[in-house]
């Protein structure tokens, strides 16, 4: 709170604000879970609403060759915003369109070919009443996501999705807490079924989301990582000082052993060094040969770095080797990884 804001937060302005009943830490508790149980429970009533109206739904919104423009008011309007988004990364494109916006000139945004869908608790909200003929006199298909089926708006739309809650969370059951809950429900639903329709994968979803954590894991491949890196490699006759010198020149803690077409015939790794100083008196005859493991853990230039991070932790290393069959490539490093933010 700024200083001006603070000079006008006196003594006198307390005295109008509404007293807080005291709330012991067990009751803190009490009340979450409480809360969080009738969500759960507003959220489990709706399985009977995947009915043949849900189904009219997917289908209508399927179909549709243009987009599906989602309305709405109070907090309906921000879940509305919430399912706009959802379906929009899904697949489904979407838009929003606040209901009061729309009866003071935004009804424009809707084009002939759009499916609309408003979403209401009370479906009996002024602006909702202005709205509703609007949308029916362009002759739009209108689905109703209702807290009440027979409230204005259920009782004037073409396909109805009961969102009706036995109660809200709030004390005097009237903040929007369970009904909103059912609402985002709902509107996932309806997102996921039509993402399996369209056979909507991994890959579109990576179109879609191409910036930060999500988009990385999502098309970041091994192919982008490990041409960063050295090409360290070493021939299976190479002494032992010539591979301590090549490990060392790369800070991959690693070197590939390879034949001279650049196939793949082993690795060594700081750890083979170290084992075989325990083993071995005399250094003097050691070859890379001797040192390598021939089945060291590879992975293709394809491969989407997420994968290369799953073997990594899964074999507790921090180094693959990327081949083409077995033609050597490069290795992707732990910190390739840790730099890409994917860690």
């Amino acid at each position: 709170m700024g200083s001006a804001n603070r000079r006008h937060f006196t003594k006198e302005s307390r005295r109008f604000a509404p007293a807080m009943t005291p709330v012991t830490l067990p009751d803190i508790k009490l009340i979450g879970l409480r809360t969080i149980q009738l969500e759960a429970a507003a959220i489990m009533d709706l399985q009977p609403m995947i009915n043949d109206d849900f189904e009219s739904a997917v289908k209508t919104i399927a179909s549709a060759s243009g987009r599906i423009v989602i309305s709405g008011v109070g907090k309906s309007a921000i879940i509305a915003q919430k399912i706009v988004s959802t379906f929009n990364s899904t697949g489904t494109p979407s838009l929003f369109l606040h209901a009061a916006d729309a009866i003071h000139g935004d009804l424009g945004m809707i084009q002939p070919d759009d499916v609309v869908m408003i979403i209401s608790k009370s479906g009996e909200s002024p602006e909702i009443k202005v709205l509703v003929p609007l949308i029916k006199s362009f002759g739009n298909p209108l689905i109703a996501m209702a807290g009440s089926i027979s409230s204005y708006l259920a009782l004037k739309a073409d396909i109805i999705l009961n969102t009706t809650v036995e109660q809200e969370a709030c004390p005097n059951n009237l903040a929007p807490t369970c009904s909103t809950t059912a609402q985002l429900v709902m509107g996932d639903a309806l997102a996921v079924v039509l993402m399996e329709m369209k056979g909507f994968g991994t890959a579109d979803f990576a179109k879609f989301h191409p910036g930060g954590m999500l988009g990385k894991k999502l098309y970041l491949r091994v192919s982008d990582l490990y041409t960063h890196n050295e090409k360290p490699f070493v021939y299976p006759s190479a002494t032992l000082k010539k591979v301590i010198m090549e490990i060392s020149r790369n800070r991959l803690g690693a070197t590939a052993v390879t034949d001279e077409s650049g196939l793949l015939l082993g690795v060594v790794t700081d750890g083979d060094l170290r084992r075989m100083l325990e083993k071995n008196e005399s250094l003097d005859d050691v070859t890379a040969r001797d040192i390598m493991s021939t089945g060291p853990k590879t992975i293709g230039p394809d491969a989407l770095a997420v994968e290369a991070l799953d073997q990594l932790r899964k074999n507790d290393i921090t180094q693959l080797v990327v081949v083409s069959g077995r033609q050597y490539l490069g290795f992707v490093h732990l910190h390739d990884l840790v730099k890409e933010g994917l860690i």
